[in-house]
């Protein structure tokens, strides 16, 4: 029986409206690379990535100006109106993928995931009949607002995680979790494989793991690389 692989699917169709900038965020620098090359760089140094699909807006004229060409990276112009769209047409855009080969759903602004936590992504999600997620308890105080911006209640945060990337699915389970009715209102992969009834394994993360969402979140990831540096000295 062949070996399952693993193919990245990283998710760079996005506007990044919060971002500011007429510039989609995937392409902005950081330390003198866009987003999505660090995104790139990151996985293929942390997981054994047979290939890596890139979902790319339709009208995209940045990739191929800024990310460095490589003949195991494909990608595809997909995007569709939502996240959870993009993925779904780039799915139906693979071609040599078994359904139970893992399929590693990555953010491209999530340019700091570090290797310990793909290491134990791949090592607990192993004899997962569906996959999981990377995710770190929620520890602060959760607030749900009115619609005058006043607090509204407080909700309770035991056994809350805060969602992470890479999500790491069987291509069957997902494709099939995707094709549902509705599942393009899916916020991430994970509640998709949930309406299929399955559980996805929460895998402890980093907090590190950041998405970039706003132009001063640069600043944070920018000093998280630079840590990092520090450390390998």
């Amino acid at each position: 029986m062949p070996a399952l692989r693993y193919h990245a699917l990283i998710v760079a169709a996005g506007t990044g409206i919060r971002f500011a900038s007429e510039t989609p965020k995937q392409y902005a620098l950081l330390d003198g690379q866009p987003l999505l090359q660090h995104s790139i760089d990151r996985l293929a140094a942390g997981m054994p990535i047979h290939r890596t699909y890139v979902a790319i807006a339709r009208d995209d004229r940045w990739y191929e100006r800024t990310i460095r060409s490589d003949e195991k990276i494909t990608p595809i112009r997909c995007g569709g109106a939502t996240r959870a769209a993009t993925v779904r047409n780039a799915l139906e855009a693979l071609v040599d993928v078994a359904n139970d080969d893992w399929i590693v759903v990555h953010d491209a602004a999530r340019p700091c995931v570090d290797r310990a936590s793909l290491a134990r992504l791949q090592r607990e999600l192993a004899d997962e009949a569906a996959g999981g997620l990377l995710a770190i308890p929620v520890v602060s105080a959760l607030k749900r607002a009115d619609d005058s911006g006043h607090v509204a209640g407080t909700l309770p945060r035991a056994g809350v995680w805060q969602a992470q990337t890479p999500q790491m699915f069987r291509y069957g389970i997902l494709r099939d979790a995707l094709a549902r009715p509705g599942s393009d209102d899916a916020v991430d992969c994970a509640q998709a494989v949930e309406a299929l009834g399955m559980r996805a394994r929460l895998v402890p993360g980093n907090p590190n793991n950041l998405k970039i969402s706003y132009p001063e979140d640069m600043v944070l990831a920018a000093a998280i690389l630079a840590t990092e540096r520090g450390e390998q000295r």
